[in-house]
C-alpha cells in the first residue's frame, strides 16, 4: 500500500509548570492511501499530541512527518492551504467546533468559502449533497447548533471535513462525548465515508474495541511511543504486548467508557529500560535495564517487548 502519511523518529517535549513533559518519544507509523489506522492509548499516552502535529497545530521537536513524501512542515511553509485542504480533521467535542452564531447550513459551507470554491449557488448545492451524505435531514440547515442533538452536531462537523474532498481525515476521539445509542452509527458512517470514498484516516480513541470497528491496522501508544503494531483483528484478538492485553482484559469488563485498564500512567515512568514495568505483570530484569525495539513477530505484526518476542520467554510466562 502506497504511503500517504509517514512519522518517523518523532519527538514533542512541553515545558509546564512542573518541568518538561515529553509527551511523544520517538514514535513512528504510517497511514497508507485509503487505509484507516486505529491509534488507541489511556488519557496521557500522546495520541493527541500525535493528531495536533499531524494537523500542524503543533511542530515537533525531532524526528520527520511527511505528507506525501514530503515534510509536513515545508507543506506550511510552501503550500499552506492545500496541505489544509488535503487534511482535514473531526475532534472530540461536536458543539465546541461549531460556531454558536451560525447556521448550520453556513457551517458546512465555510471550509467552501475560505478556499474560494465555486460560487453562492454551486456552494449551496455542495451542502446540500453533504448533507446527504452525512444522513442529515436538509431542513436543519436553517437550524444552529444549539438546536442540533449530540450525534447531529458531529454530523455536521464531518460534513465540514468532507467539503474539500480530504485526502486525510484525522479523528480525535469523535465518538466519545457521544451517548452509546449514537457511538456506533457515527462510526458505521465513518466507516461508510471510507469505503465509498477511499479516504485515509488516523482514527484515534482511548478505547480499543472502538478503534477495532473500523481499522485496518491499529497502532497501540503507551507514554509517548508505539507498543504494538499490526492488522486490527490481530491486535485485538491476539494481542502480544502486556499493555495491550491489559486494554483488552478491561474492555472484556462492561464499563461506561468502554473499559479502562487499572493502574494509570500517573505512576512514574522510568528513565532506563520498558516504561510499561512499573505496571506490567510478566516483566523480567531485562526490562528495567535495556528497552526494547518494535520487533515483527509476525507478518506486519510488531511488538515492544522482551517476553513477546522470545518464544521461551512467552511459554513461560505463559
Amino acid at each position: 500500500m502506497t504511503s500517504l502519511l509517514e512519522l518517523t523518529g518523532v519527538d514533542k517535549t512541553f515545558v509546564t509548570d512542573r518541568g518538561p513533559v515529553r509527551a511523544v518519544r520517538r514514535m513512528s507509523m504510517v497511514v497508507g492511501k485509503g487505509e484507516v489506522v486505529g491509534l488507541v492509548g489511556e488519557s496521557g499516552s500522546g495520541k493527541s499530541t500525535i493528531a495536533n502535529l499531524v494537523l500542524g497545530l503543533e511542530h515537533a521537536d525531532a524526528g520527520r512527518i511527511r505528507f506525501l513524501g514530503r515534510d509536513v512542515g515545508e507543506w506550511l511553509d510552501k503550500e499552506e492551504a492545500r496541505y489544509r485542504q488535503a487534511v482535514q480533521a473531526v475532534f472530540q467535542h461536536p458543539f465546541q467546533a461549531l460556531d454558536s452564531r451560525k447556521r448550520v447550513g453556513w457551517l458546512v459551507a465555510e471550509p467552501l468559502v475560505i478556499h474560494r470554491r465555486g460560487n453562492s449557488k454551486s456552494r449551496a448545492e455542495r451542502v446540500r449533497e453533504l448533507m446527504a451524505d452525512v444522513h442529515l435531514d436538509p431542513s436543519l440547515v436553517d437550524r444552529y447548533p444549539h438546536q442540533l442533538s449530540g450525534g447531529q452536531a458531529q454530523r455536521v462537523n464531518i460534513a465540514r471535513a468532507l467539503a474539500l474532498e480530504p485526502s486525510l481525515l484525522v479523528c480525535d476521539e469523535p465518538v466519545s462525548a457521544l451517548d452509546v445509542s449514537v457511538q456506533a452509527q457515527i462510526l458505521n458512517l465513518l466507516l461508510e465515508i471510507n469505503r465509498e470514498r477511499s479516504m485515509a484516516m488516523l482514527f484515534i480513541s482511548h478505547s480499543l474495541p472502538v478503534v477495532r470497528h473500523l481499522s485496518d491496522r491499529i497502532v497501540v501508544m503507551y507514554a509517548g511511543t508505539a507498543v504494538e503494531e499490526g492488522p486490527g483483528g490481530e491486535v485485538s484478538d491476539r494481542p502480544t504486548h502486556p499493555y495491550t492485553q491489559l486494554l483488552v482484559s478491561a474492555a472484556s469488563v462492561v464499563t461506561g467508557d468502554h473499559g479502562q485498564p487499572r493502574g494509570t500512567m500517573r505512576e512514574a515512568i522510568p528513565s532506563v529500560g520498558c516504561r510499561f514495568v512499573p505496571r506490567c505483570p510478566v516483566a523480567i530484569d531485562r526490562c528495567s535495564s535495556e528497552e526494547p525495539s518494535l520487533d515483527e513477530l509476525a507478518e506486519g505484526h510488531s511488538s515492544r517487548c522482551w517476553v513477546a518476542s522470545d518464544p521461551a520467554l512467552r511459554a513461560e510466562v505463559g
